[in-house]
């Protein structure tokens, strides 16, 4: 195997995904305490990120299933999370002083595994874009070491946005306004990719 291209794939995953470990910090910090939370946030990121491979593999070897058009579009998926989070924490606001416990003492509850999923591919959309060219001059061989890499590099992520909300510090920072942090962050991060993208005429 090429150490080459382990590296570039290294390389490109991370600047292109750096920005994934603030809302997948803040997805950890929603779940803590919550049974099952951290599986279905690892669980949502791979199915996100492996639609956002299937995309970039499949364009890149000639057949485009997400038309670059329509790439900007997919900020209405953050978008439309962010204002549902905003909701669900106004409705919220006085869990803090039951007695019985706050959100964080229920058993279950957190982000969902399709939630997680459709954020982390509407994030990654301009990813395609940079995915592409490089798999379509990679070859079969090299794509396939590329896809191998990204997907460990997943895991890798994961690890460090749950190492980062359970850092005492930002965990308490993210414990007392990640309830505020998530709708803000992903109802920014939608409408930035539809004014980037310059979608609705934006």
């Amino acid at each position: 195997m090429n150490l080459g291209i382990i590296g570039q794939a290294t390389g490109l995953f991370a600047v292109t995904n750096i920005d994934d470990l603030l809302v997948l910090a803040l997805f950890f910090a929603q779940g803590a305490g919550r049974r099952g939370a951290a599986r279905r946030v690892v669980a949502g990121q791979y199915l996100g990120f492996l639609g956002l491979l299937a995309v970039a593999v499949a364009a890149g070897f000639g057949a485009a299933l997400l038309p670059p058009a329509a790439v900007p579009y997919l900020g209405l998926l953050p978008l439309a999370l962010g204002i549902k989070a905003a909701w669900q924490a106004w409705r919220d606001r006085h869990d803090g002083d039951d007695p019985a416990g706050g959100p964080a003492d229920r058993p279950a509850g957190g982000p969902k595994v399709l939630e997680v999923a459709a954020v982390t591919f509407a994030n990654g959309g301009d990813n395609i874009g940079v995915y592409v060219p490089v798999f379509a001059t990679a070859g079969h061989g090299g794509t396939a070491v590329h896809a191998a890499v990204f997907l460990v590099l997943v895991a890798v992520w994961c690890a460090a946005g749950r190492f980062l909300a359970t850092r005492r510090v930002v965990a308490g920072a993210l414990s007392r306004w990640g309830h505020v942090l998530l709708p803000v962050v992903l109802i920014g991060l939608g409408l930035f990719i539809l004014a980037d993208g310059g979608a609705f005429g934006l």
